[in-house]
């Protein structure tokens, strides 16, 4: 998922995809403990969309701070 997409979704969007994105992300984990993944790589990615979704949270939310 690009910046540019997170920044067209809504603050309820963006939570909600954070915590499915952290399922799928456990999951692949376990999946990769006991056989190997096809492509590894996806994990890596999985968690850059997560730091992505949760810096963008981050900046909504101290934006609200700033403005009270």
């Amino acid at each position: 998922m690009k910046y540019a997409e997170i920044k067209e979704l809504t603050t309820e969007e963006i939570k909600a995809n954070i915590v499915s994105s952290k399922m799928n992300l456990t999951k692949m984990k376990f999946s990769h403990a006991l056989s190997a993944l096809e492509n590894p790589l996806k994990i890596n990615a999985l968690r850059k969309d997560i730091a992505r979704l949760n810096t963008e949270l981050t900046k909504r939310q101290n934006a609200v701070v700033a403005q009270q």
